[in-house]
């Protein structure tokens, strides 16, 4: 696929995908969109790509739809998505309720991490919730936006908000739409690191690549499984599903390669079978 929107690198086990519309502060447009799912889906499929990395090129990391697409709408007089009829569709088939748009990010077997260089708004916001991990800049504004243009919450934030920071926080945004800054996300538990601008892919990369050298492929690829199917679960089968992956796992060459490392006071070295 030829891309305009995004771009995708691969480099040292990590999967870069760039939302490429810095002049429009890159507002997302079926274009991104349709771009996007194909760039996951490569990081997906690609036995060398550990972990991916969602950013934003020049200032923002994404404003929302484009106000194209939202004055088409209008014009329309109802929602045109502007995507093909047939999309890709990574990590959709591991779970009927993660088949479906952003929630497929849960499907996927590798850890996601937003690295929110800019403002964050509106489908801008869901794609950053739907990541693993979010490092951000300090002082950048995010918002649901929704409540202002006459829409619901979008694409799942009603069920991911709650569960992320708890109702009445959730209930807040989502009620309000009201812009909060990077350090209220961060006091709320919505980021997970604030990052310098000038540091900021930096600290990311590095979180990322200390994560895939010291954490085994399958160790990292059943946590992410265990984490999203337990939301929707009771206890005692997320128990027995772990009780499970340890029998199964302690026979895995990896294994023996990470008490041989504990041991020995070393680096694992990381078959990934």
């Amino acid at each position: 696929m030829e891309l305009k929107a995004v771009q995708y690198a691969v480099d040292e086990g990590l999967a870069t995908i760039t939302l490429n519309r810095p002049h429009r502060m890159n507002a997302w447009t079926g274009r991104m969109h349709t771009e996007y799912r194909w760039a996951l889906l490569q990081a997906e499929q690609d036995v060398e790509v550990r972990a991916i990395i969602v950013t934003g090129a020049g200032r923002g990391f994404c404003v929302g739809a484009d106000t194209q697409a939202l004055q088409g709408h209008v014009a329309r007089g109802g929602y045109d998505p502007g995507t093909p009829d047939t999309l890709a569709e990574p990590g959709y088939g591991r779970l009927p309720a993660f088949d479906a748009n952003f929630a497929y990010h849960f499907g996927l077997s590798k850890p996601v991490i937003a690295a929110i260089n800019g403002s964050a708004a509106g489908i801008g916001l869901v794609l950053a919730c739907y990541a693993d991990i979010r490092f951000a800049v300090p002082g950048v504004k995010l918002t649901t936006a929704h409540g202002k243009l006459n829409l619901p919450a979008e694409f799942g934030l009603s069920w991911l908000l709650p569960r992320m920071i708890g109702l009445a926080r959730a209930n807040d945004l989502l009620f309000t739409s009201r812009v909060f800054f990077t350090e209220e996300a961060h006091a709320m538990g919505l980021i997970n690191r604030i990052v310098d601008a000038d540091t900021l892919q930096l600290a990311t990369r590095q979180y990322a690549l200390q994560m895939i050298t010291s954490v085994s492929p399958a160790s990292l690829r059943e946590s992410k499984r265990q984490v999203y199917t337990d939301l929707h679960r009771d206890l005692a089968p997320a128990v027995l599903d772990s009780e499970a992956l340890v029998s199964s796992m302690m026979r895995e060459p990896d294994y023996a390669e990470g008490v041989a490392a504990f041991l020995e006071k070393r680096p694992p070295h990381w078959t990934g079978q």
